[in-house]
């Protein structure tokens, strides 16, 4: 264990570069030679053993991006990004609050040795100085309860302190400064190696009567250590005191404080106001709960009667709540009715006639008050004001500003609270609270005093005989505070004395210490706010240098990291350190090396080269000791494509790169964070090694994501967000104000729009009469507004509601708003789509749309109908209705009338409305359409011509003339036709038409009628027509055959449909190989020509073939096929695919396979009726042997089929004498021949038969002979 000597409060592990400035040689310390420190405060970064005293420079300079790579000047930034990694990992500074984001992974568990080193680190930044367990040393306090204790009185008492020391200390304790005989009372035991007491009160006892002060003396034959004096108190809890309470009254606006006056506890309780339902009172800053617990209303008004208000107390040890008795209020008002729409008023107060009164304050009284705190306490201010309208409370601090990074505003801005004071926050501080009827304000004087606290603590001191040190005890407090040393517990006055100790104040000063000199000193430090009480040891020792970390360790550094060797060792008198590497002579110190006073090793920057075995030896007089450290130099991580900021809607799918580049003799783990947290892997995500892919992207899956790529040594990270575009929130808190007879401002809050901005609002509205519960648009409004006048109708009970949206959509509706009803009004329109139309052809129905909520203006909305002919002089019939329709009755046929309906309520009738002319009904027409004449155009279309009808005969409204036609026959012999009619239409009173689409070359027959709105009229006189001959339609199946490389074979099929007498056919076909084309060849066939046969040129040319069919008229539609492609160029071509899908569509063919399927199931079922009867059949094989009893699967005579040694391969098949023939599939049939080969006629059809070999088997056990048959087959593959 090294030796450390103190020079100072900050000179030993601050700034690397040079000592502290503030730091003061022999303040604590030797004398005799220059002090040499070793420091131990190093940290381990997985690998990395660097020391504290860097953390104080890489916390001034290394301040890495997180999001982007830098690039500068070389490998400084690579070397600042290590440096940063570092102190993001562990500050070594016990206390420190950095933190990286680094602390929430895992990491790698730094050998035990390290452990070691770092708790080494924390001791010496606190002053301790460790010796090895196996030297002697006094004792050292190590645990300890703290200075206010306070139970659980239901639990045993536990008291703590344990202490370290070489021998092992023993125990004892006081209590109120006197002996504490433990041995006296059962219920007090100590723990085994230990100093903690245990009180147990599960036999019986009270705790209260354990109350007092404790203190624990640790001791052994070097000296006594103190633990500090501990006060132990019992919680409490005490009961409300009972009380009934009358109901407070108060008139409205007037001020009001309801006291809570809890029990005192021990803590303190928790307090909080509910009613005696248990629902939370809520607050304001009209309404709110001081710091000392009580209700404060700056101004009482009526709905605060709505409730009743308790007061309760939560203790904290026994986590029970204890409930007061309810406040009731009954509020004397001038106004009784709480009408909720006056909460939304401008001016609430006079609205209700309540009078307005300047701010005074309830709490604290009068204009001025002082306050003392503690230095390091929270500071609590607080005025609460009553005032009519509710006074705004505002803070300041006389001659500056409030601390903006310790001040917080709390209860409304009621509160004004500073955290961890000191001595600069002393002064004045006013609040201000002010209305519009006036302002008033009030001094509060704030005094900071200080518990003692220390500006030198005293240190553990090792010396080796002969030397010098010091112990210092410096500590500073308001009021100032006083210093006492003890000595083994003992004041310092009454201890022995000892010519080689002075004691100059603060400070016990050493010279030539010898073995005798060894104790544990105690300084107390006090004032009237408290004390500390500190204990030191001085231990004389003469050791030889020792090493405390195990020999020859392995440390692993990142390349261009800067990093500092530690060779921890102990030794008295102090040895000095020397560094060496690879075994070279020469100390190493200068240029990239640097060696610390406390003999550490700092590399300034990594290279490659720095690899090796470094050895340090200590040495003093009393002898020497070495230790040996293998450095390995590793490449850096980096990650070289970084996640970059992304904006994703919702729902679809977002990926985030990360590649790293790492040094491939260390372990990559790439893992994720978002928000600094471990991110969950759920089925919504995939993590891969380069990326992280997030499907159907959610609104929670919004943040920070951060890739953390890491191994064994150091690590990278890369930080992208994610914005995602979701629905806005709905509005909120809706509120009417401005009402008036036919308008309303309407109010509301935006909810939030998740990064998405609002583009519109709509507000809709629900009615309670004609359709309650459906909600209709009344408005749109830009997405920058929250306020917006509506326009409304009268007699109508609004309830109102509004819709956000933007682009990804629209939010949930808001909660709606309350009701307002407008007064009546007669209405101000009639009813729309006014409508009079026969249903029979002496009616007259009269139909409009009823008018809705917002138009009908008042109760019992109904309709005034009137109608009369038009152009008479009749008066106008008037019926009234509460519907939409009315039906006249006995009208004459489709005559006009005119029609007005008009609205009315109880308020009054609409204004006048407007005429519409309506009909009655309609009857069938009387006549049909005369001298129909026929012209015809061409093959497919006729002209027709007609004279009209009478337009009193229509009896209606003309809609159409229609003819209907159908094809009689055709003018080829025994081709059959459909004679299905067929209509053509033509709209409006004209006189010609075309009908078209025709069948050429055919008897057609035609009549025309007259149509209205009831239907056909009579029919004219049939007229007769011939189409003329057309093109025919093109060829059926063309095939075009390829049976070798010489010839090419065609075959097509007669026309579907000729359209005339068929004259020929025309082929064109022409050779091409690949884009070059030969010349074009023209053939003209007969009509009863359906082959051909084309001797190719080449036989690597491929040729096009264009046929086409030809009546008198012309060529009709073309079709078009190509000769195969040779073996070697494609696959089986279209052609042959044509014609084997045309054999397969053959009727002889499909009946073939019929007849062969039926075949072989009567076969399987005969051969199945006769196993079933005659049970096994004993199979011999084709050589005549005898079945021997060893045969296992012939025991009971019969012969398994599905014996597994004998089972054929699938696609094989099995024959009768046991050999296998291998199954080979062609597109031929010659196959089934029987020793010859199939034959295709010209067609392509299948002349060959079907047979099969017949091999004649003996068999015994029913001397039958069976013939290889497809059942047999069947058994076989079985």
């Amino acid at each position: 264990m090294r030796r450390l000597a103190a020079r100072g409060a900050a000179g030993d592990v601050g700034e690397v570069a040079a000592p502290a400035a503030d730091s003061t040689d022999c303040a604590q310390g030797r004398s005799r030679r220059p002090p040499r420190l070793i420091d131990l405060c190093a940290v381990w970064d997985p690998g990395v053993f660097l020391p504290a005293a860097g953390w104080k420079r890489a916390s001034g300079t290394a301040r890495r991006r997180l999001n982007e790579a830098e690039t500068v000047s070389g490998l400084s930034s690579v070397r600042e990004a290590q440096v940063e990694r570092l102190e993001a990992a562990r500050p070594c500074r016990p206390g420190s609050r950095e933190r990286g984001p680094v602390l929430r992974m895992a990491r790698q568990q730094p050998p035990p040795w390290v452990h070691t080193a770092i708790l080494l680190c924390l001791l010496s930044l606190t002053g301790a100085i460790e010796i090895p367990m196996d030297l002697s040393q006094p004792p050292t306090i190590t645990k300890q309860s703290v200075k206010d204790h306070i139970v659980d009185p239901r639990d045993n008492i536990l008291i703590e302190c344990e202490a370290k020391g070489n021998p092992a200390p023993s125990f004892h304790w006081t209590r109120n400064s006197r002996f504490f005989n433990i041995a006296k009372d059962p219920r007090v035991s100590m723990r085994r190696r230990s100093g903690t007491l245990v009180i147990d009160f599960r036999s019986g006892g009270r705790p209260e009567e354990y109350e007092g002060e404790y203190q624990c003396f640790a001791r052994n034959k070097f000296g006594t250590a103190l633990s500090n004096r501990i006060r132990l108190q019992v919680s409490k809890s005490p009961l409300w005191p009972k009380e009934n309470l009358d109901p407070v009254v108060v008139q409205e606006g007037a001020p009001l404080t309801l006291q809570c006056n809890p029990p005192p506890g021990l803590p303190s309780p928790v307090i909080f106001w509910m009613s005696s339902s248990m629902e939370p009172i809520t607050q304001d800053k009209r309404v709110s709960q001081g710091h000392n617990g009580d209700l404060y209303f700056s101004n009482v008004m009526l709905q605060d009667m709505q409730t009743d208000y308790s007061c309760n107390a939560r203790f904290h040890f026994t986590h029970t709540i204890q409930q007061k008795n309810a406040f009731t209020l009954k509020v004397l008002t001038n106004n009784p009715y709480n009408d909720s729409s006056l909460r939304n008023h401008p001016d609430m107060y006079s609205a209700r006639g309540v009078a307005e009164r300047t701010p005074s304050f309830m709490y604290p009284q009068g204009t001025a008050s002082s306050q003392m705190v503690l230095r390091g306490m929270d500071l609590l201010l607080e005025c609460i004001a009553s005032g009519v309208p509710t006074p705004d409370i505002a803070w300041y601090k006389k001659g500056g500003d409030l601390p903006s990074d310790k001040a917080k505003f709390e209860n409304f801005n009621k509160a004004l609270r500073i955290t961890n004071v000191s001595e600069e926050d002393s002064g004045e501080y006013f609040c201000l609270a002010s209305n519009k009827m006036g302002s008033i304000r009030h001094t509060i004087s704030v005094r900071v005093k200080a518990a003692p606290y220390w500006l030198d603590e005293p240190k553990n001191l090792i010396l080796a005989p002969g030397e010098d040190g010091r112990l210092v005890c410096r500590a500073n407090g308001n009021p100032k505070p006083t210093v006492q040393w003890m000595v083994n517990g003992e004041p310092l006055q009454s201890a022995p004395p000892n010519p080689n100790r002075e004691v100059a104040g603060d400070t016990i000063i050493f010279r030539d210490t010898q073995i005798s000199s060894r104790a544990v000193y105690q300084c107390n430090t006090s004032n009237e706010h408290g004390y500390l009480l500190a204990n030191a040891f001085v231990s004389v020792l003469d050791v030889p240098p020792r090493m405390l970390s195990p020999r020859n360790q392995l440390i692993r550094v990142i390349l261009y990291n800067r990093t500092r060797l530690d060779c921890p060792f102990f030794g008295s008198p102090i040895p000095t350190l020397r560094w060496f590497k690879n075994g070279q002579g020469s100390n190493l110190d200068g240029g990239n090396y640097h060696v610390y006073e406390n003999g550490s090793l700092e590399i300034k920057m990594i290279r490659k080269e720095d690899q090796g075995i470094y050895t340090c030896v200590a040495t003093n007089i009393l002898g020497k000791a070495e230790n040996q450290v293998r450095l390995e130099v590793k490449d850096p991580t980096r990650i070289y494509r970084m996640p970059e900021d992304q904006v994703a809607k919702r729902g679809t799918t977002v990926q985030l790169e990360c590649r790293v580049k790492h040094d491939p003799s260390l372990k990559l783990t790439v893992s994720w964070l978002k928000d600094d947290e471990p991110l969950y892997i759920g089925n919504r995500m995939k993590k891969e090694d380069d990326s992280l892919t997030i499907f159907g992207v959610a609104e929670r899956d919004q943040g920070s994501y951060t890739c953390v790529a890491s191994t064994e040594l150091d690590q990278d990270l890369a930080k992208a967000y994610l914005t995602v575009l979701g629905r806005p929130d709905r509005p909120r808190d809706l509120e009417l104000t401005d009402l008036a007879e036919r308008s309303v401002r309407l109010t509301w809050i935006p909810g939030d729009d998740n990064n998405s901005p609002i583009t519109d609002y709509v507000v809709q509205f629900e009615e309670d009469q004609f359709q309650p519960g459906v909600w209709h648009d009344h408005s749109k409004f830009p997405g920058s507004v929250n306020s917006a006048i509506l326009q409304l109708s009268p007699y109508v009970n609004y309830q109102f509601r509004v819709i956000a949206i933007n682009e990804v959509g629209s939010s949930h509706p808001s909660l709606p708003s309350e009701r307002y009803r407008t007064s009546g009004a007669p209405p101000e329109s009639n009813p729309a789509d006014v409508r009079g139309e026969g249903t029979r052809k002496n009616n007259m129905e009269i139909t409009w749309t009823p008018m809705n909520a917002t138009s009908a203006f008042g109760p019992n909305l109904r309709y005034i109908v009137k109608w009369r002919r038009r152009e008479t002089r009749e008066t106008w019939n008037n019926v009234t209705v509460w519907g939409s329709r009315y039906v006249v009755g006995q009208t004459p046929v489709y005559v006009p009338y005119e029609i007005r309906v008009q609205a009315e309520n109880d308020f009054g009738k609409g204004p006048e409305p407007d005429t519409v002319i309506g009909y009655s009904g309609e009857d069938y027409p009387r006549a049909a359409p005369t001298d129909v004449k026929i012209r015809v155009l061409n093959s497919t279309a006729i002209s027709l011509q007609w004279n009209r009808v009478y337009p009193d005969t229509v009896q209606g409204q003309l809609r159409e003339y229609r003819a209907y036609y159908w094809r009689e026959s055709s003018l080829l012999k025994n081709l059959w036709v459909s004679q299905k009619r067929q209509q053509a239409s033509f709209p409006g009173d004209r006189p010609r038409g075309v009908v078209s689409r025709l069948f050429p070359y055919s008897n057609y027959k035609l009549e025309m009628v007259v149509v209205n709105g009831r239907g056909d009229g009579p029919r004219s006189e049939t007229k007769e027509f011939t189409t003329p001959e057309g093109v025919p339609s093109a060829p059926r199946r063309f095939r075009v055959r390829q049976p070798n490389l010489e010839t090419i074979n065609l075959e097509w099929d007669h026309p579907e449909h000729p359209n005339g007498i068929l004259i020929g056919y025309t082929l064109k076909y022409v050779a091409f190989n690949g884009t070059k084309l030969g010349k074009q060849i023209v053939e003209n066939f007969s009509p009863n020509q359906t082959k051909f046969t084309v001797q190719r040129a080449d036989p690597v040319s491929r040729y096009r073939f264009t046929l086409s069919a030809r009546t008198q008229v012309g060529s009709g539609e073309a079709v078009t096929e190509e000769s195969p492609a040779p073996p070697n160029e494609a696959t089986p071509t279209a052609a042959y695919t044509n014609n084997q899908a045309d054999i397969a569509t053959q009727g002889w063919f499909i009946g073939l396979m019929c007849a062969i399927a039926l075949l072989v199931l009567i076969l399987l079922i005969v051969c199945f009726i006769k196993r079933s009867r005659g049970g096994k059949y004993p199979v011999r094989e084709k050589k005549d042997v005898p079945l021997g009893p060893e045969d296992p699967k012939e025991e009971d005579g019969s012969f398994d089929y599905s014996d597994e040694d004998n089972k054929p391969l699938q696609g094989s098949q099995t024959s009768l004498d046991g050999t296998i023939k291998q199954q080979e599939s062609d597109d031929s049939l010659v196959d089934y021949g029987e020793g010859g080969e199939g034959q295709f006629n010209e067609d392509g059809s299948f002349i060959g038969q079907y047979t099969v070999k017949k091999d004649k088997e003996e068999t015994e056990g029913n001397e039958s002979s069976e013939a290889t048959s497809p059942v047999n087959a069947i058994y076989s593959l079985a």
